[in-house]
């Protein structure tokens, strides 16, 4: 059985999800990040710009063996089969097929309607088959 943690009023959802993936890598955390196309290549690029002193570690699924090996990150569109990580960021509006692999999963919230609509769906979705879950509110911070 998946926690699933949400984390809602995210003021900036991607700049927030880059913070938590900065958290895992230095923790040593393996996460999977899911979302559609778009979002991926957004992430991946506030990743590589997020911080002039340091490096946020990550790849995308379709990477060399080696690389998805040695990323603690990984971006990808559509769940694996099988994931090497234990914990999914999942930046999508749906829940993904496969969830059900992850020991932790964490779901970013905005305030945007549209956004806590889905949210709700996937807090649904996740109550619906047996996960653990929880919500925190977030409090805005000046800076990363």
């Amino acid at each position: 059985m998946s926690d699933v943690e949400f984390h809602a009023q995210a003021p900036d959802k991607l700049l927030y999800a880059c913070r938590l993936l900065r958290k895992a890598a230095a923790s040593a955390a393996r996460v999977l990040v899911t979302a559609d196309a778009p979002t991926l290549a957004q992430i991946d690029q506030q990743l590589w710009a997020f911080s002039s002193t340091e490096f946020v570690p990550h790849c995308f699924e379709d990477a060399p063996a080696q690389v998805r090996c040695n990323s603690p990150i990984v971006l990808t569109p559509i769940l694996p089969e099988k994931a090497e990580q234990t914990i999914l960021l999942n930046l999508g509006s749906a829940v993904p097929a496969g969830f059900e692999q992850f020991a932790r999963i964490i779901e970013i919230v905005s305030d945007d309607e549209d956004d806590k609509r889905q949210a709700r769906s996937r807090w649904k979705h996740y109550s619906a088959s047996g996960c653990q879950l929880s919500s925190r509110k977030l409090q805005a911070r000046a800076t990363s």
